[in-house]
């Protein structure tokens, strides 16, 4: 079976269209990093994610945040067609900056947690979670 010259050309644009796709999403996390810290440098450490190692169905999936002095967190799953999960608020009479919820992962991806902390400054965690069974489509 040989292949004409217009399924080789519909071929490579399948092609190109794929290895685009992962570039968007990753855009998408970057843009929703940079709206949330206004551009400003984030530092590693200063916060906890607390994420399964291998989650067994990608519907349900726990996370839970800390961060000692934060005002608020972002959560964000970056393998997600829409990355932006949650973001928690912490006022002054807060008895701790602790969040958890159940989240829905479309496959194996990085979970990402960013804190805003009280004096202006931004930390973070990720998460690498191994997905059984898709969540978002899978």
């Amino acid at each position: 079976m040989g292949f004409s010259r217009r399924d080789t050309l519909a071929l490579g644009a399948g092609a190109i269209a794929l290895t685009a796709l992962p570039l968007r999403v990753g855009a998408a996390g970057e843009d929703a990093i940079a709206a949330f810290t206004g551009g400003a440098d984030v530092s590693e450490g200063g916060i906890t994610l607390d994420a399964p190692e291998i989650a067994e169905n990608g519907n349900t999936v726990p996370v839970g945040v800390s961060a000692d002095g934060a005002s608020a967190v972002m959560l964000l799953a970056l393998g997600n067609p829409n990355p932006d999960v949650a973001v928690f608020n912490f006022g002054e009479l807060a008895g701790s900056q602790t969040a958890s919820t159940r989240i829905r992962l479309a496959g194996t991806q990085d979970v990402v947690a960013i804190a805003k902390m009280a004096d202006g400054s931004f930390a973070s965690a990720t998460k690498n979670v191994k997905v059984t069974i898709g969540g978002c489509g899978g």
